[in-house]
């Protein structure tokens, strides 16, 4: 149980740099681990969703060595991967599981991956159902962990996606990149792209077409080890915009923030809401980043629907937090995917923010929230669920409260964000940080 920080009197204050991208550090891991030559990574996230792709590409004989926020692939080729000794146990890790679904696909061992209780609750048969399309043999559990992946030969298809899902989209990617020819994948909606531009840098040809729906991808490049340096993660950077846009006479900047568009839909969202919001874009060869400052300002409601979600899919639980402070009604719709995240995203942030007396109504694919009224505590225990962004939002909605509040299952955090609570202090008056 974690006592949470509530009003500051006089707001948050203060620069950060949050710690790096967690879809980014994923995904370079694995590319490296495919390459020749060696990758190093710096400002890696060392949180437990990351660590645990690392740790199972260990297992399939790819030498890593990490030095805190360092890390360094050996990279094995394509052909030089070679099968686990046992499970490969992905913990929460839901991105890892989906995308090395595609990279043991066309591998020549099977492979089995298992996870936690709640990775292994979560739909696996959306990532298994189109990499068939490749001749892809995978094995599920009612359409759950494990999952047995029986690697083989794949051959080129044309792929067209049913759910709008970057973590499918990279599997087919890296299945794809193994194929005896050219693959065309279709989103429905256009998701982040850190892969296509990741399979670029690394040499890998990947071209995009029709707002970015269309992926056409080359086969059998050989990839060759980079140097990268993550840039700070959006959504992790999100959980103190938010605080900064929702808590009075806040104001906090943000440094090295990544800028990839199709990341930055809350910095939209907060704009359209009428947030005052500052970006100020570096220079960089990679991935886009810059600085983002928020002050603290009166909120308008907002309306979206299935077109704004896929920008903003980790970042909802905040959208529901910044609606329950505006000045009228908000509705969020055709954001049915928050129901098989960590745990099903709509009815925890009903859940939880009602506690708070946050007028907020479950729809089966979002809510109705009224921010006009007025907050009252009416259970002073909060639960993460186990999932670590509902942890975090509600440790930000904590501050918009004088009441004194317990969180349960603050450990949660871990999964992406390790250090959220020490960065979350460094931004409050000493006074107001809590153990």
């Amino acid at each position: 149980m974690k006592k949470l920080s509530t009003q500051p009197k006089n707001g948050l204050h203060g620069q950060l740099a949050v710690p790096g991208d967690k879809s980014i550090s994923h995904r370079v891991l694995i590319l490296g681990a495919v390459s020749h030559g060696t990758t190093t990574v710096h400002h890696f996230l060392t949180a437990a969703d990351c660590l645990s792709t690392l740790t199972a590409l260990r297992a399939l004989g790819v030498p890593i060595e990490q030095a805190g926020s360092t890390v360094q692939v050996t990279g094995r080729g394509w052909h030089g991967l070679t099968a686990a000794k046992q499970s490969l146990d992905l913990g929460n890790a839901g991105t890892g599981t989906r995308l090395l679904a595609g990279l043991l696909a066309g591998q020549s061992f099977d492979s089995t991956l298992i996870g936690d209780a709640s990775l292994s609750q979560r739909p696996m048969q959306r990532v298994a159902t189109p990499l068939a399309a490749l001749g892809a043999q995978i094995d599920l559990s009612a359409g759950h962990l494990p999952m047995r992946i029986h690697g083989q030969n794949l051959h080129a298809t044309h792929v067209q996606m049913t759910v709008a899902s970057a973590q499918v989209k990279s599997a087919l990617i890296l299945a794809a990149l193994q194929a005896d020819g050219p693959s065309t994948i279709m989103e429905t909606l256009p998701t982040r792209d850190h892969t296509e531009r990741l399979v670029r840098a690394f040499g890998g040809d990947v071209q995009t077409a029709g707002d970015q729906r269309t992926v056409t991808v080359q086969p059998r490049p050989q990839l060759h080890g980079q140097t990268l340096t993550i840039p700070g993660d959006m959504s992790s950077a999100a959980f103190f915009m938010t605080a900064a846009a929702i808590v009075p006479h806040s104001q906090v900047t943000l440094t090295d923030v990544g800028l990839n568009p199709t990341r930055t839909g809350l910095l939209q969202i907060l704009q359209r809401m009428g947030g005052q919001v500052t970006v100020t874009p570096q220079v960089n060869p990679g991935e886009p980043l810059g600085t983002v400052t928020v002050t603290a300002s009166q909120l308008r409601p907002i309306t979206l629907t299935a077109s704004d979600i896929p920008a903003v899919i980790d970042e909802l639980p905040l959208v529901a937090l910044l609606a329950a402070t505006a000045n009228g009604v908000s509705r969020i719709t055709g954001a049915e995917e928050l129901r098989y995240k960590e745990t099903d995203r709509i009815a925890t942030i009903v859940a939880e923010l009602r506690k708070l007396g946050v007028n907020i109504t479950a729809l089966s694919d979002g809510f109705v929230i009224d921010g006009r009224s007025p907050w009252h505590v009416v259970d002073s225990q909060l639960a993460s669920h186990g999932d670590h962004r509902i942890g975090m939002m509600l440790a930000i909605a904590a501050l918009r409260v004088s009441t004194p509040l317990q969180l349960t299952d603050a450990g949660a955090v871990d999964i992406s964000y390790p250090t959220f609570f020490d960065d979350l202090a460094q931004l409050l008056p000493a006074k107001a940080v809590l153990a």
